[in-house]
């Protein structure tokens, strides 16, 4: 689990419409840190001179300084096209400080309009950043070549981006014996040969376009490379996301770790409009008191950095260190075959805690899929006690009750909470027919107790006409004189403020925007509450269900702040819980972890919820571990 911020001053580089040769954009910074500065190369665009024929813009490399890696000044042109193999822009230069000199590498155009023989890497060597020696490094098409700032085994190694006007582009590696073999010609021929057994492949999907990014970083765990990924690069919903990889120290053909998906995507305006919309691609990095900074280019046209507590990046990304732990007794429940309304599913729980006990309610459905709300008592948040023989809920209105034979229909993912004396109930009903709304239910905390289940107060729609919502409930407590209703409308979180709990007088009529799906990551495709927000010492614990792309639900985290229970503080940039286990990946509804509640216990959190909507399970985790995360 772990936290990807960004820097509040972002973006911290920016084009100047006064000078010519920056006056488009000012993006993709790579950085170094010499202890004293830190020195910042990018890509500059600007208008072109004396280039025939004229284009729209043209690419120099620009250099900033800076003392605290966020304030940037002394800004000047580093260098600009001088030699026939580069005369059409210099691009998205990477440099690393490497046995006395510095090398920065970047993308050479020698054709105009663009296309892959005109595009190679190249490469300007300097002591001073005033005189440089140029040379073009690949005879073959390729971009972004990083060179890792020490030796290892003795061998000069690069790595780089082969054929990425061919896509999907590849991520290669070459190792050389002296320095001067970088722009060898009778070397990457030679290399080239058998180029794709130097390739290190790190994609999910064959389709998947990767790039590399910013220079690599040693640590005491490996080394760290950000790269590029692109999601639907053959679609015109392109998304460019940042990912991260580990790899041995003595041997970058063992990858100790790697991110699950991407850790940053457009969200932020900066991010989402400019010369090329909808882009993150991160260039440069390094490590400063714990925290991995990373530099990106926004959009085309701005740079920016974000930052990630080392700690919980490394926890996360190497595999064995599980944050969140499945109970070894999962599924705690499962369908009974001698219970008719309750044979075919139990899944998507809520649970409470009362007097000691953890009643779980959770969702049953018989071979006629009518959906009604069972219960499981726990001691330990583990172990069942008991489990009711009859549901403690049923349909009971015509907005609820089956239209269609054997369709699905009934009292779907509850989520209860206690106010003062009350249980209040809400969840999904849904007939078949219409779109599925928002009831809610009360029962006192005594008639629940006693099991008095004919108490349940007849059910009333929140939702307003025409609505689709799902995934509700009420944060146990007032401000400013009103309660905060969360549920979820289209694909976003929203709230609504309440004057009171009387839902015959006050109905759901407006949506404040809480969250919204990341497109490219994890949960880009849609949100969910997942169950009632939790309060801590350090906020309100918000746990959500995304959805990505592909239709997989997985778990995610967020912070609110304690007088101000809309105002997001973090949000996780990974889920807490995905799908992994034989019950959540096969069911009947594949790749499925839906939670509809949580309690605390001491120092743990016990998540509940479904398996592929078919069984019930648990997991638990530090809770003062999910809070750092979410801080740090």
């Amino acid at each position: 689990m772990f936290t990807v911020r960004r820097n509040e001053h972002n973006p911290i580089l920016k084009p100047r419409p006064q000078v010519s040769w920056e006056c488009f954009g000012a993006f993709n910074p790579s950085v170094i840190n010499d202890g004293k500065r830190i020195h910042m190369v990018y890509r500059a665009l600007g208008t072109p001179e004396l280039i025939e024929p004229k284009m729209p813009d043209f690419s120099t490399v620009g250099y900033a300084v800076s003392d605290d890696g966020v304030h940037f000044n002394d800004h000047r042109q580093l260098f600009k096209p001088e030699m026939e193999w580069e005369k059409f822009g210099c691009e998205d230069p990477r440099i690393t400080f490497f046995e006395g000199k510095y090398y920065i590498f970047y993308t050479a155009l020698s054709k105009y309009p663009f296309s892959a023989a005109g595009i190679k890497i190249a490469v300007a060597v300097t002591t001073d950043f005033v005189t440089f020696e140029k040379h073009l490094v690949t005879p073959f098409n390729g971009k972004a070549m990083v060179l890792f700032p020490k030796r290892i085994n003795g061998k000069i190694v690069v790595m780089f981006s082969i054929h990425t006007d061919m896509p999907p582009a590849r991520m290669a590696i070459a190792e050389l014996d002296d320095i001067e073999h970088l722009w060898s010609t009778k070397f990457w021929e030679k290399w080239y040969t058998n180029w794709q057994s130097h390739t290190v492949d790190i994609r999910r999907l064959p389709e998947d376009h990767i790039e590399v990014g910013a220079v690599p970083i040693e640590t005491e765990k490996g080394w760290v490379v950000l790269y590029s990924h692109v999601e639907n690069y053959f679609s015109d919903q392109k998304v460019f996301g940042i990912e991260a990889v580990l790899f041995d120290k003595n041997n970058l053909n063992i990858v100790l770790g790697c991110t699950k998906g991407p850790m940053l995507v457009p969200e932020e305006s900066y991010e989402k409009n400019g010369v090329v919309q909808n882009v993150t691609f991160p260039t440069g990095g390094y490590i400063d008191n714990d925290y991995l900074h990373i530099y990106y280019g926004a959009a085309d046209t701005v740079g920016a950095r974000a930052s990630v507590y080392l700690k919980h990046f490394f926890m996360t990304i190497i595999p064995g260190n599980p944050l969140v732990e499945r109970s070894i007794h999962n599924p705690i429940l499962a369908p009974l075959l001698n219970n008719p309304w309750e044979s075919k599913a139990v899944f998507n729980p809520t649970a409470i805690e009362i007097n000691g006990k953890i009643y779980i309610l959770y969702r049953a459905m018989g071979e006629d899929n009518t959906s009604v709300v069972g219960l499981a008592i726990s001691l330990d948040g583990v172990t069942i006690e008991e489990r009711l023989p009859v549901p403690i809920y049923k349909p009971r209105a015509p907005f609820e009750e089956k239209r269609i034979p054997n369709g699905n229909s009934g009292c779907e993912d509850a989520r209860i909470v206690r106010i003062k004396d009350t249980l209040y109930m809400t969840y999904t009903a849904y007939n078949g027919i219409e779109s599925p709304k928002v009831a809610i239910s009360t029962i006192s905390i005594t008639d629940f107790e006693n099991r008095n289940w004919d108490a349940w107060s007849q059910p009333i729609i929140i939702t307003p006409e025409g609505v689709d919502d799902k995934d509700s409930s009420i944060l146990p407590e007032e401000f400013n004189k009103h309660f905060l209703f969360i549920h979820r409308i289209g694909i976003n979180m929203c709230a609504d403020f309440l004057p009171s709990l009387d839902f015959a007088k006050n109905r759901v009529n407006k949506c404040i925007e809480i969250m919204r799906p990341r497109p490219g990551m994890w949960d880009g495709k849609k949100l969910g509450l997942a169950g009632t927000p939790l309060k801590t010492e350090r906020g309100w614990l918000w746990l959500y269900h995304g959805i990505s792309p592909r239709g997989t639900y997985r778990l995610g985290a967020a912070l609110f702040d304690l007088k101000d229970p809309i105002k997001l503080i973090s949000r996780l940039s990974d889920p807490i819980l995905s799908p992994e286990t034989t019950y959540e990946l096969h069911g009947q509804v594949d790749n499925v972890v839906f939670p509809c509640g949580a309690i605390i216990r001491g120092d743990t959190l016990y998540i509940y919820y479904g398996g592929a909507d078919s069984v019930t399970g648990v997991a638990m985790t530090n809770l003062k571990q999910l809070l750092d995360a979410l801080e740090k």
